[in-house]
């Protein structure tokens, strides 16, 4: 082999492991820029995941804030419907018990609750209070009992109506007076016990 030939060859096998340590160089690159994006991919796709789930996160505090308050303003809302619709049927309720107190019937209830509380009184002392209002009917009560020296005494305070016996010994109050039967039943009423059709 000539000398030039020897150099070709020389040449040529320089040229081909170059080119293979290139090759093998650019595929050794190509290989860790593969590896980087696909780090960089599943790093930018689990920082997008955290994010994705923290604003979901958001939105249900958000929606479950919103949710609540509009529970507490519509409860607050009944609240005061309930408290409007509680009012008028009582006032109804005042008004039904001063028209029963023009009929004979409410004669006969309070000789009835007077003769309950004198016999449960016995021969303790007793003061029975009808209200201011019931003045005119003190004299038919009194007829209506059929008991020596018994006189009802008129309340100074205001009871709308029915009547209250006081055992001052036994310190006994028996309240049949339609203010408080009206104040027990006004507590007692939930509009729960309504049902709306």
């Amino acid at each position: 082999m000539t000398t030039e030939e020897k150099l070709q060859h020389f040449y040529d096998l320089s040229i081909e492991a170059a080119v293979t340590d290139a090759n093998n160089l650019i595929s050794d690159h190509k290989a860790a820029l593969d590896k980087l994006f696909a780090d960089h991919k599943a790093v930018k796709l689990q920082q997008a995941e955290t994010e994705l789930q923290a604003e979901s996160d958001k939105i249900k505090r958000e929606f479950n804030k919103e949710i609540s308050t509009k529970q507490i303003q519509i409860k607050r809302n009944l609240s005061a419907r309930g408290d409007e619709f509680r009012e008028q049927l009582f006032a109804e309720v005042e008004e039904k018990l001063l028209a029963f107190k023009q009929t004979p019937d409410y004669l006969s209830m309070l000789c009835r609750q007077i003769r309950e509380a004198l016999d449960f009184a016995g021969d303790d002392e007793m003061t029975i209070y009808i209200d201011s209002s019931d003045r005119a009917l003190a004299d038919e009560i009194v007829r209506n009992i059929h008991i020596d020296n018994f006189a009802p005494t008129i309340s100074e305070e205001s009871f709308i109506g029915g009547m209250r016996a006081v055992i001052r010994s036994k310190n006994i109050l028996i309240d049949n007076s339609f203010l408080t039967l009206m104040k027990d039943e006004k507590d007692r009423f939930a509009l729960s016990e309504v049902t709306y059709e």
